[in-house]
């Protein structure tokens, strides 16, 4: 057979190489991508289907958003697994996934061979939107620009979706998701776990406090600390009232004229939004299990009913557990671990 040209020959090889490409690969124009041999390799989840009393209407759909990143890719993989494991109608979960790396399609591949059967969709942050913003904390984590991108969520994401939960990466779930998306916003833009007992003032220097323009921030508010990895984001009302403007006023302050908050991407939402929060039960956030951002600490859970366990803090359950020095509450996260090491594959 002759060609009489290249378009001819390069559409038959692609041709080809879309009947015997594996499952677990993505095109992207021309490109087939497989998962990286850098990334971590995962055992496929089984599938998980819903019952014939869940229905298939749009407004069944529950949205789930999270950021997708290297580092953090096995605790999202075992986020997810515990969602669709929890969820009397999982096939309703519909995920929306922010990663601002250039691997972004390897990453997508990955969570698509791992859950091949996931609704899903990934979209790519701008790290420039928000890097000139970032002023270092106590942590270099927390300095990550996609550490800002639950910030820019609303402006991301379609417009169709109205209502979305965003989630951190190093958290389980042990209950079922939409009882926390059924939750009566009550007219607020965030809904979330609400600690009042906590020392509030200590997420801002004395700079803040001293300066009486800036204390006033507050007034008229009972402001409480909340934790922006667990939060149910009425993202329609952030788009209109222009919350990500608001947000980034406060990062301008602490950027370029002064001081006035020690961590990362929490402390611009607290003075916009403390005290003006729909408050939810402290059972979707059983928070702090990483321990403290210095060191890490091991610390025991909470008493009370849990719904989500959230290992926010400087430990995460993956590392500790390789390094055979978990903490205790490190086992309850193993179970949603499909991480596959080399030994376990080549074994296969």
């Amino acid at each position: 057979m002759v060609f009489r040209s290249s378009t001819s020959l390069i559409g038959l090889l692609s041709l080809l190489i879309l009947l015997l490409r594996p499952v677990s690969a993505i095109r992207l124009g021309l490109l087939i991508r497989r998962p990286s041999q850098e990334l971590p390799h995962f055992r496929e989840a089984p599938a998980f289907r819903n019952g014939q009393e869940c229905g298939s209407s749009p407004d069944r759909v529950i949205n789930v958003a999270m950021t997708l990143d290297a580092n953090y890719l096995r605790g999202t993989m075992a986020a997810v697994l515990s969602m669709l494991q929890h969820s009397a109608c999982p096939e309703n979960l519909s995920f929306h996934f922010l990663t601002a790396h250039d691997d972004a399609p390897e990453l997508f591949s990955s969570i698509k061979s791992t859950f091949p059967y996931l609704k899903m969709k990934i979209y790519r942050f701008e790290c420039n939107r928000v890097r000139g913003k970032i002023s270092k904390s106590i942590r270099q984590a927390l300095d990550q620009p996609l550490n800002y991108a639950r910030i820019y969520l609303a402006d991301t994401i379609p417009e169709d979706v109205k209502r979305v939960i965003y989630l951190d990466s190093d958290l389980v779930v042990v209950d079922d998701i939409a009882k926390l998306w059924s939750v009566d916003m009550e007219g607020k833009v965030v809904a979330a776990p609400e600690y009042c007992h906590a020392n509030f003032t200590l997420y801002f220097t004395d700079t803040f406090w001293s300066d009486p323009a800036l204390a006033k921030t507050f007034k008229g508010r009972m402001p409480c600390y909340f934790n922006t990895g667990v939060m149910v984001m009425d993202v329609d009302t952030w788009r209109k009232e222009k919350y990500t403007e608001k947000v980034e006023s406060w990062m301008a302050v602490q950027k370029q004229q002064k001081r006035i908050y020690h961590l990362g991407s929490l402390p611009p939402f607290l003075l916009v939004l403390a005290g003006n929060i729909k408050a939810v039960d402290h059972r979707w956030n059983q928070h702090g299990l990483g321990g403290d951002n210095f060191e890490g600490k091991c610390r025991s859970l909470h008493p009370g009913p849990i719904s989500l366990l959230h290992w926010s803090g400087k430990g995460k359950p993956w590392l500790r557990l390789d390094s055979r020095k978990p903490c205790i509450v490190d086992h309850l996260w193993a179970p949603y671990d499909l991480y596959r090491s080399s030994r376990h594959f080549f074994e296969e």
